[in-house]
């Protein structure tokens, strides 16, 4: 193997902030790591954690794949929708009142963050600031 492909995925690794690890990257590296390694091998499990890191970390903290399964289970759950008068996005912070918080099921792979609905869109929040993380559309 070339030096220069380990220098760039050692690169590549060490840009990916803690941001990104809760953002899918640690998914998205287990399931290309799987992958890559039962297609190629050794080698390309460290190709495929590399190439599904990065791709974990576009999909959100839910993933591109469970958006729908999550979307389907909060339409399901019927929990109430908080009227917010601001543009709804990530990084706006919700008021600490008038807003409640539900659990994310273990198997969205959420941890420490809570959903709610907002106009009609469930989002996913910091509970320690309000502040909304991932919009589900």
């Amino acid at each position: 193997m070339s030096s220069k492909f380990f220098l760039s995925v050692l690169m590549a690794s060490t840009l990916m902030s803690g941001a990104a690890v809760a953002q899918g990257l640690v998914p998205g590296a287990e399931r290309g790591a799987q992958e890559g390694g039962a297609a190629a091998g050794p080698v390309g499990a460290i190709v495929g954690g590399a190439v599904g890191a990065a791709a974990g970390t576009v999909g959100g903290i839910l993933g591109v794949e469970q958006r729908p399964r999550f979307r389907s289970y909060v339409q399901r759950e019927h929990v109430t929708s908080y009227r917010y008068e601001e543009p709804l996005r990530v990084g706006a912070v919700l008021p600490n009142a008038g807003v409640t918080y539900y659990d994310v099921p273990p198997e969205y792979q959420a941890p420490g963050y809570r959903y709610t609905v907002v106009n009609g869109v469930p989002v996913l929040v910091d509970p320690n600031t309000g502040r909304i993380v991932e919009v589900i559309e």
